[in-house]
């Protein structure tokens, strides 16, 4: 990769104030601040990229299950794997394949599945063309090991010395390894790509996975395992008339210029629901209890699922593990980012029997996502998750534990480039440079967000929290989380504890266009 001889980011930040993000933005702009359309579609801030290629139609393709990755050596207290970040081809369609970038060439990549006290050591190759960075999603890791936006792992053609596209010394390239010191409850957890201006069109081409965390404790629970465990990746694409994902960005090499076009400032929406890199598929099961790990993967889609002829949800985990006790949700309402554990009883259903899962906030082909058909009866050595666990990780944070209160505002605006208004916290866009919080290590603060002109799920790296107040839709602030779904106009009271690392995060929007469009801010564990 040649070297790119742009002013840096920080030199932006000082010389034009925003002007990195001139590129991202259509040419025409008058000196007045205009607005791209805020849409809100089908109960998602964003606009729907209709497709060019034919769809399949649903319910045909057997549903996929990611591989478990086995550890390449074991020393008794660290695991150690290897994934090749490379191009690959997948056949979602019923013509040609789909170009991915993937973990191991995959959608989704591979499952890691580490235990809790013990040592995770990922090491990541990147053959892809473009700089890399691996967020390990509601992991509570060290900074330096949390894929930080600038820290970026090049491609090997990068030499060290050179300068990236924001004219930064390229400091890794090749490879690197990312150590996870896992010290946190069972959970269902997931990697993704965090390049800083990039996540969203790097995600959208297949760079994301899951990394389960167990424990003695969800052992011993009796719930299904095996292949009655099973992790479904819930996303939208749209794709190009070759097959290939259709995404609205300004550079489609994702070399230099950041962004989309205007018209998709507010999200991109993609009119094909996969799961597990999949459209519409068909799972076989039989007439007894499965557990499902659903996680939203989508870059700006928001899901309201719910199991039409079928049994209820019953939720026995949120983002950051197991619940105190099992919820029983006719519907769950599932924001980017955020993971539901369910359990879901097929018993008493006969064979042939049908149950489809739809999304109530989607239209057309974006309102089914899978379906279950039942194939006969089975012994079932699960047992009702009645009770799960009483682990202290499950205490109740207390108003009497907060030793700070802050507010953060997501809006559009406070801050322009090219006479649009940007995506930004507390009316600032992101920089690298700028802490918006310090708390100390092992204290509790209340954190009040704030969701304005558009629906903005909120995320923060390193800090597990509670919900203690939110509008809008319930059913998705039990336990301890890491991401909380917030509508146009919502707000969210949290109770955050930082605990195990000290060092710089971010907290952000994890609509991927937003976060790419500068909805994101530093804070510092001191």
């Amino acid at each position: 990769m040649p070297a790119l001889a742009a002013p840096s980011r920080r030199d932006l930040f000082r010389i034009g104030g925003l002007a990195l993000t001139a590129p991202v933005l259509l040419a025409g702009c008058g000196s007045g601040v205009r607005e791209s359309a805020n849409v809100s579609t089908q109960g998602s801030a964003g606009r729907l990229l209709p497709s060019e290629a034919t769809l399949p139609e649903p319910f045909v393709r057997a549903l996929p299950v990611p591989r478990v990755l086995a550890p390449v050596r074991t020393d008794g207290t660290t695991e150690y794997y290897e994934i090749t970040q490379k191009a690959g081809n997948s056949q979602i369609l019923d013509g040609p394949k789909t170009p991915v970038w993937g973990y191991d060439g995959t959608f989704p990549g591979p499952t890691i599945v580490s235990r809790r006290g013990a040592r995770t050591v990922v090491r990541h190759v990147n053959e892809l063309p473009v700089p890399v960075s691996v967020h390990l999603h509601g992991g509570r890791i060290a900074a330096d090991q949390d894929g930080y936006p600038t820290d970026l792992l090049h491609p090997a053609d990068a030499g060290q010395g050179d300068l990236d596209e924001q004219g930064e010394m390229v400091a890794r390239t090749g490879a690197r390894d990312y150590v996870y010191d896992i010290d946190q409850p069972a959970a269902t957890l997931w990697y993704h790509d965090h390049r800083m201006d990039f996540t969203g069109p790097q995600v959208y081409r297949g760079l994301a996975g899951f990394h389960l965390v167990t424990d003695d404790v969800e052992k011993g629970l009796g719930l299904p395992e095996g292949d009655r465990d099973v992790p479904l990746l819930i996303a939208d694409r749209s794709f190009a008339a070759d097959g290939s994902f259709l995404y609205p960005s300004t550079d489609p090499t994702l070399t230099r210029t950041p962004g989309v076009s205007e018209d998709y400032m507010s999200g991109v929406l993609g009119d094909c629901v996969l799961v597990n890199g999949a459209p519409w598929p068909v799972m076989e099961v039989r007439a007894v209890r499965y557990r499902f790990r659903i996680l939203n993967a989508a870059n700006a889609r928001r899901f309201r699922l719910r199991l039409q002829d079928g049994p209820a949800f019953v939720q026995i985990g949120s983002d950051q593990g197991l619940l105190p006790e099992p919820v029983e949700q006719v519907r769950i309402d599932v924001a980017q980012g955020e993971r539901f554990d369910v359990v879901v009883d097929f018993s008493g259903r006969r064979a042939g029997d049908e149950v489809t899962m739809v999304n109530e906030r989607g239209s057309g082909g974006t309102a089914q996502v899978m379906r279950f058909v039942v194939t006969g009866t089975a012994d079932d050595p699960s047992v009702p998750p009645a009770e799960l666990t009483g682990l202290p990780e499950l205490e109740t944070l207390r108003e009497a534990d907060v030793v700070a209160t802050r507010e953060f505002t997501f809006r559009r605006g406070g801050a322009q480039a090219h006479g649009l208004n940007l995506w930004t916290v507390n009316n600032l866009a992101f920089d690298p440079d700028h802490v918006i919080a310090r708390p100390r290590l092992g204290t509790v603060e209340k954190w009040i967000v704030t969701a304005q002109n558009a629906e903005h799920p909120f995320h923060v790296h390193l800090g597990a929290f509670q919900v203690v107040a939110r509008s809008g839709p319930g059913g998705g602030t039990r336990g301890w989380k890491d991401t909380v779904n917030l509508d146009n106009g919502g707000q969210a009271e949290l109770l955050v504890r930082f605990d195990g690392h000290r060092g710089k995060y971010v907290l952000h929007c994890h609509n991927l266009e937003h976060e790419d469009m500068m909805m994101m801010a530093n804070f510092e564990v001191v």
